[in-house]
């Protein structure tokens, strides 16, 4: 993919800022989508491919490091922050959510276009590195951290997307109650079933053809849940 293919997304709500980015990645070969606030970038990232966001972190409707957890939560697309934030514990934080990149503002454009030639070939980098799991009508791939269902994208939550991303680690696998508690929310929740129960339903509202008859999230009684084997004919147990 050449630079002229790629489409970056700025967010941002000063009209100048985008202005000015826009110009300076269009100059460097991308594609630009402007976006005011958190919810048209929310729109944009789930109804177009993007290759790269830019996201500032004064948003008026929502803050950038709860839209970055957002964002985070069903797609690896990268993430370049651009903020006048510049602490070193700010940071850290947003790194450890995701961000791919800082960039604090007033910063020059040829820094910007730099650090996001460096993310991008990262990103292609990690896709050519890593593969996806096909399940049926169901696709979950790894590297960009999406799930399709029948070619269209679904909107998991981060729980549902890590339920399903330990699951689809060992498909045909039993993994118990216990593991998967432990392994999505932490060793305090791990007696907490009932919990399971209720996210595991969620998720097979949105990844199964019919919830009641699952043929991709599949319930061992008494043990836990396994995703089906995509090399066998497995029957579903209902829950």
């Amino acid at each position: 993919m050449t630079d002229g293919e790629q489409h970056v997304l700025v967010v941002d709500d000063e009209a100048q800022i985008r202005q000015f980015v826009r110009a300076g990645m269009e100059l460097g070969g991308y594609r630009v989508t402007e976006a005011a606030n958190g919810s048209d970038a929310l729109r944009e990232i789930t109804l177009h491919p993007i290759d790269l966001v830019i996201l500032d972190l004064a948003l008026p409707d929502i803050d950038g490091s709860e839209l970055l957890e957002r964002i985070r939560g069903w797609t690896g697309v990268p993430v370049i922050i651009l903020s006048v934030r510049a602490g070193e514990a700010e940071k850290v934080k947003l790194l450890e959510l995701g961000a791919d990149d800082y960039v604090v503002k007033p910063f020059f454009m040829s820094e910007l276009l730099a650090r996001a030639k460096v993310v991008l070939r990262r990103q292609s980098e990690r896709k050519d590195g890593e593969s996806a799991l096909r399940l049926d009508r169901l696709v979950i791939d790894f590297a960009a951290r999406t799930v399709e269902l029948d070619g269209k994208r679904l909107n998991l939550t981060p729980k549902e997307y890590r339920l399903l991303q330990v699951l689809a680690q060992h498909p045909g696998k039993v993994i118990t109650h216990q593991n998967l508690l432990k392994s999505v929310w932490g060793q305090a929740h791990v007696n907490n079933t009932q919990y399971l129960r209720i996210f595991v339903r969620k998720l097979r509202q949105k990844i199964e053809v019919d919830p009641n008859r699952p043929k991709i999230l599949l319930t061992e009684l008494g043990v836990g849940y396994r995703l089906s084997d995509p090399t066998s004919r497995d029957h579903a147990r209902l829950d």
